[in-house]
């Protein structure tokens, strides 16, 4: 089996969030199991090209002019990595714009060129694709190229998250240089706009997102961003496989970050952990009581407006019981990075740090006793995983991929791992806390580590989701 991964980033060569660890991880684990992967991204300037070799040269017409685009390959672990050159791309300082906060303004433009390069690369580079796999709204238009141009390539497209769907104006669809049809619109008349999301769900032959949870969650109008009636349709055609986790990456025994290690069968070295951590962050108030986590984007969608408005707040709240102690790291929303400063200068039990720090990131969910992650949706959700490999039990809410990863100790004692609540609203969090405090005051030191154990065993390795997208290959290719 041939695989073109096309995405806009991948690890170890360009990143903004999540999409890029998916794409290089899922990359290096099917390569592993035997199916040929290249992955076709786009040749930012800030990639280092050493050791990247001259690749194919080619053209194609765009808006009626004939555009040239090189490439340069580099293989990692036995995939090919090949870097698309224009200066689209090899001219501009970021990935979807200068900053996080200001796209550029030609986005369209730049992700339908790097969408219509794809079968001209194919051609010109001479490799023989089973499937195109395609990544979230970057890559949308490609499914629908494919079918243009009635190629016998299969195409998987994959929802990494649906709220993101790369819709332009009218003049940026005509400046795209695409051959455009009302299918590849969304809304109606003239306020009607090119949505590349819709593309790709209505022209690929399968259409996969990132656990089985938000799969059936996006065919509603509640998570459906407008998309609902159409995934609905494609549901014979739609599936959810989780993601995984890079274990050597995230390995508490031999994190690079922290010594000394711990496993499921020697937990020492965590509590060790949590007294120096505790140290660091200036958590004085009684070193035995939980510690609690949160390291997260600081956003709406990320559980940030229910446990930070009002006055007092729900983390206020929670803060005067004085009954544990909390870390939160992250970056985001303004007002939310002013409110924890406030809250952090009134309350000693609380550390909030507004950086973003892998360094940290590590440390903490290895130091924490709990792992709290409210979010109000959350289509595979990374946090959670990690948090169950280092024996951190995670507080959730029951959407998306953490509820098909997080299983509610006072639900079933006997697999349980976490605490889950299942409605978004400020009273519902405060319970699983109080829940999880619970728990860690009255059960014994063996049944707390039982449970701890329960989710440093779980299997989240790359292996698991690469055999599923091996299945899924091999069925839309006969």
């Amino acid at each position: 089996m041939n695989v073109l991964m096309v995405s806009s980033e991948t690890v170890p060569f360009s990143k903004s969030g999540g999409l890029a660890d998916v794409i290089g991880a899922l990359s290096f684990a099917l390569s592993k199991t035997g199916t040929a992967v290249k992955v076709l991204m786009p040749m930012y300037s800030f990639i280092d090209k050493k050791g990247f070799k001259k690749g194919v040269s080619f053209e194609f017409d765009m808006l009626g002019e004939r555009v040239a685009v090189s490439t340069r390959s580099k293989t990692v672990q036995n995939v090919e990595f090949v870097g698309l050159e224009h200066p689209y791309f090899t001219e501009r300082s970021g990935i979807y714009g200068d900053t996080s906060f200001t796209p550029y303004p030609d986005n369209a433009e730049r992700f339908s060129l790097f969408s219509l390069s794809v079968l001209p690369y194919i051609k010109a580079s001479g490799f023989k694709a089973d499937i195109i796999h395609c990544h979230d709204w970057t890559t949308g238009l490609v499914p629908y190229i494919v079918k243009q141009a009635k190629e016998k390539i299969k195409t998987v497209y994959t929802i990494h998250n649906l709220a993101y769907q790369g819709e332009f104006s009218r003049y940026d669809a005509i400046l795209s240089g695409i051959e455009l049809c009302d299918e590849l619109f969304s809304g109606k008349g003239l306020s009607s706009r090119l949505n590349m999301m819709k593309a790709g769900i209505t022209f690929a032959d399968k259409v996969t997102t990132v656990s089985p949870s938000y799969a059936e969650e996006i065919t509603g109008s509640e998570q459906g961003c407008g998309l609902d009636w159409l995934l609905k349709e494609r549901q014979k055609d739609l599936s959810g496989i989780i993601n995984g986790i890079d274990y050597k990456e995230w390995n508490p025994e031999k994190d690079k970050f922290f010594t000394p290690g711990f496993s499921a069968k020697n937990l020492e070295g965590k509590q060790k952990l949590k007294k120096a951590v505790l140290e660091e962050f200036v958590l004085s108030v009684d070193p035995d009581l939980p510690l609690i986590a949160m390291i997260s984007r600081l956003a709406d969608q990320k559980g940030f407006s229910e446990l930070l408005n009002g006055s007092p707040c729900l983390l206020e709240q929670m803060l005067m019981k004085k009954n544990s102690n909390f870390i939160i790291i992250g970056t985001g929303d303004k007002r939310f990075e002013e409110k924890l400063k406030e809250l952090d200068n009134r309350y000693e039990n609380l550390s909030a740090r507004i950086v973003f720090s892998n360094e940290v990131a590590h440390k903490v969910e290895g130091a924490a006793d709990f792992f709290l992650m409210p979010s109000r949706y959350e289509p595979c959700g990374l946090n959670q995983m990690y948090s169950l490999h280092y024996g951190t039990l995670p507080i959730v809410h029951a959407t998306g991929g953490l509820k098909d990863t997080v299983i509610d100790i006072d639900e079933d004692k006997e697999r349980g791992q976490g605490f889950v609540f299942s409605r978004m609203l400020p009273e519902e969090i405060e319970k699983a806390v109080d829940r999880a405090i619970g728990f860690y005051n009255s059960a014994s030191a063996e049944e707390f580590a039982k449970a701890r154990q329960r989710g440093m065993t779980e299997d989240f390795t790359w292996v698991k989701s690469a055999s599923s997208y091996n299945d899924l290959y091999n069925s839309v290719a006969r």
